[in-house]
Order: C-alpha cells, then structure tokens, then sequence
C-alpha cells in the first residue's frame, strides 16, 4: 500500500486554468468538488458542507457564477449539500438556469428538486434544468467537454444481496487536458478505460476488505487504475486503511 497515495484533504490539481479541488471524499459523511476554467465553475457530487467550503474560497458573486452541477449517484455523502446549495442561490437573488445532471434513475435527486420547488417557488427567479444521463453521449458546456460513463456502484438490500444503484462516472476535457471522475463504484471496466492516459484520475478505494470489494474497489484495484493515467488521487478510503 502506498501510503502517500491516501487523500489528506483538500486535494488541488491545475494545469494552466484548468483547476480541481477536492474538498473531501468520505464514505458515509461527504464529497465536495469544483472544477473552474477562466469561464467555467462547475460543481461535482454537492455533499454536505459544499456551501460553507465554497463560501471560504470564493465570493457571493463567484458561487452565483457556478452553471452547471454533476452528480454521481443519490447516495447522502453526494449529494446531502444540495439542499443547501439551491437555497443560498435563491436567497442571493439568482437568476440564470441552473443545469444539474445525474444517472437517470435516482430517485433522490429527483425528491429534493421536486420538495425544494414546492418550498421555494415563489420565491426562486432562477430555472433549475434537471438533465438525467442514460447514454454515454459527450456533450460541452463553458468550452469543457463532459463525457458520462457508466459505473458499477452497487448497495445491500434488505436480504443482504448486493443490487446496482444508478451511477456515473464523468471525463472532463479541456484545452487538451482531462480530468476522470469515477464517483464510487466496484472494479469496472469502462472507468479503467476512461482513466486511462488522463492527466488526473480521481479514483474512490471504498473498500477495506476483498470481500467489500463488490460495492467499491480496494486499495490495490484503485491504484492499479490510477497508475495508468498521468496523476491520480484515490479517494472516498474509509477509516482503517
């Protein structure tokens, strides 16, 4: 195990103005990510505290700035600042579409829009445009090129046998550079394939035990995928490891 490859957060890459910060990616608790360009500020996986992390590095008019939001999967620690997030937007009079995109499927992303019109309507002078991927179709928002990929997340049910979760992975591609985001998932191939030859790979190693490695990938299966991209950062590594 490569002790220096274990996350001490936050986590900063740039290559000219192509910049990510990783502000945490804890199992159970949360992740926070900003991707920025000089004319783009996205938002990935608005866990809990993504508004109070943002709020430290940029100004009011800055996070008003932010147009689109990427979202992985609707487990809590992905998304549980989201709530947040859309009120202070309201609150500080926004008024540009918000774009938001997620696996088609998550039926969590889908309640906390649905609860937080029904609260706010009245109020709100900005759109939110929900997007739901079911394709692997690239598309360019800001001058970045998003490629969406699928993954291989998955989550006990109640008789204890594993079952898929809808999830994504996301490439992002900008001015020859490209950051791989594999959100959480067990082994898969389309994310070795799509963190392959990138500049940075951002690579979850959920999985303390061989016998976890059914919902997510281990130190090992993390790293073996990280190591062939440019840079990696293994993320989302519980306590114990």
């Amino acid at each position: 195990m490569n002790k220096k490859k274990l996350p001490k957060y936050p986590l900063i890459w740039q290559k000219d103005d192509f910049y990510i910060k990783i502000y945490c990616s804890i199992p159970n608790i949360a992740t926070g990510i900003i991707i920025t360009t000089d004319k783009a500020k996205f938002i990935v996986d608005p866990g809990d505290g993504i508004l109070r992390d943002l709020n430290k590095d940029y100004k009011k008019d800055e996070i008003l700035e932010v147009s689109d939001i990427f979202i992985s999967h609707g487990h809590h620690d992905h998304l549980g600042g989201l709530w947040s997030l859309l009120t202070y937007l309201c609150v500080m009079k926004r008024t540009k579409p918000l774009n938001i995109y997620y696996p088609a499927g998550s039926p969590e992303i889908e309640s906390i829009y649905n609860a937080f019109k029904s609260v706010y309507e009245h109020e709100m002078e900005y759109n939110i445009n929900l997007k739901s991927i079911s394709d692997s179709k690239t598309f360019t928002k800001k001058g970045i090129k998003i490629k969406p990929f699928k993954v291989n997340h998955r989550e006990p049910n109640d008789d204890g046998e594993s079952v898929p979760v809808p999830s994504l992975g996301f490439k992002f591609f900008y001015n020859g550079k490209s950051i791989c985001y594999g959100g959480d998932t067990a082994y898969s191939e389309n994310l070795v394939k799509m963190a392959k030859d990138s500049d940075l790979a951002i690579i979850e190693a959920g999985a303390l035990t061989e016998e976890e490695a059914e919902l997510h990938m281990t130190i090992d299966q993390a790293s073996e995928i990280g190591e062939t991209a440019d840079e990696y950062f293994l993320v989302h590594v519980p306590d114990g490891i």
